[in-house]
């Protein structure tokens, strides 16, 4: 099986990213930032292809990326994270002894302790109803199962888009409503620096809104059941110490609005 790198960035001027990353392997890097341009070089032995767009938005960034991929095997990547060495290898032996796997979702441990990421304690199948946790940066796919299925990533959700995060987990959503496979592995294959996010102001009205837009594409049918169960759950979400009913009251109006 063939590999690559699918990493989405933001305003590279030079290929230093290469070295910060720890890249080993064949990549495709989607630049968003104020030019186009493309460039195709070799380091270290991988094939590089730097594309540069004139757009924002991940989950554009990602499309963009799954669309030229070419490895049978990809994995989805962020700027800021750093790889263990020979994580390409790591890759492949979990699809190599999951052949019914076609999405594998690996651990990708946070170094900044304000901003932890699920842990994989266990190697096991995923379902509908605990697929919200994983990030897309721990994400690798059979790249034609998913093109096959028609899967892209939300162009509404995410960094740069109109609605924050979600993206990555209504992609996992998609898959599995679609018929994939898709399993956990707890070998960690990088670390992931977490230092700042692009869409995360607080628990304020509009992070409430979004993720009433967020559960209603996921499910109109439990939406409502979803946004009680997240405030349930995590009593520090409550818009400026409001109670629950308040805060739940903003995400109704965010299932209200119809996008999916």
């Amino acid at each position: 099986m063939t590999f690559q790198l699918l990493v989405s960035t933001l305003n590279q001027n030079d290929y230093s990213l290469l070295d910060n990353m720890n890249i080993q392997t064949d990549s495709i890097i989607i630049n968003q930032c104020d030019k186009y341009y493309f460039d195709e070089f070799i380091y270290k032995e991988n094939k590089i292809k730097f594309y540069s767009f004139n757009e924002r938005g991940v989950g554009l960034s990602r499309n963009n990326a799954l669309m030229r991929a070419t490895g049978d095997i990809c994995l989805f990547a962020d700027e800021d994270v750093t790889y263990v060495e020979n994580y390409e290898k790591i890759i492949l032996n979990a699809f190599e002894i999951r052949p019914k796997a076609d999405i594998i979702v690996f651990n990708v441990p946070s170094t900044n302790k304000d901003r932890p990421t699920y842990i994989i304690n266990k190697n096991k199948k995923v379902r509908w109803f605990n697929c919200l946790r994983y990030g897309a940066v721990k994400i690798a796919i059979r790249t034609e199962k998913v093109r096959s299925a028609n899967i892209f990533f939300s162009l509404n959700f995410g960094g740069g888009a109109k609605y924050c995060s979600g993206e990555d987990s209504l992609f996992i959503a998609e898959c599995i409503k679609k018929g994939l496979k898709v399993f956990t592995c707890k070998d960690i294959i990088g670390y992931v620096s977490q230092k700042e996010s692009t869409w995360f102001n607080g628990y304020n009205e509009k992070f409430f809104y979004d993720k009433g837009v967020f559960f209603a594409c996921l499910s109109k049918r439990w939406a409502k059941l979803l946004c009680f169960q997240l405030l349930l759950r995590h009593k520090e979400m409550r818009y400026k110490n409001k109670n629950i009913f308040s805060t739940y009251k903003i995400m109704r109006r965010g299932i209200q609005k119809t996008l999916c």
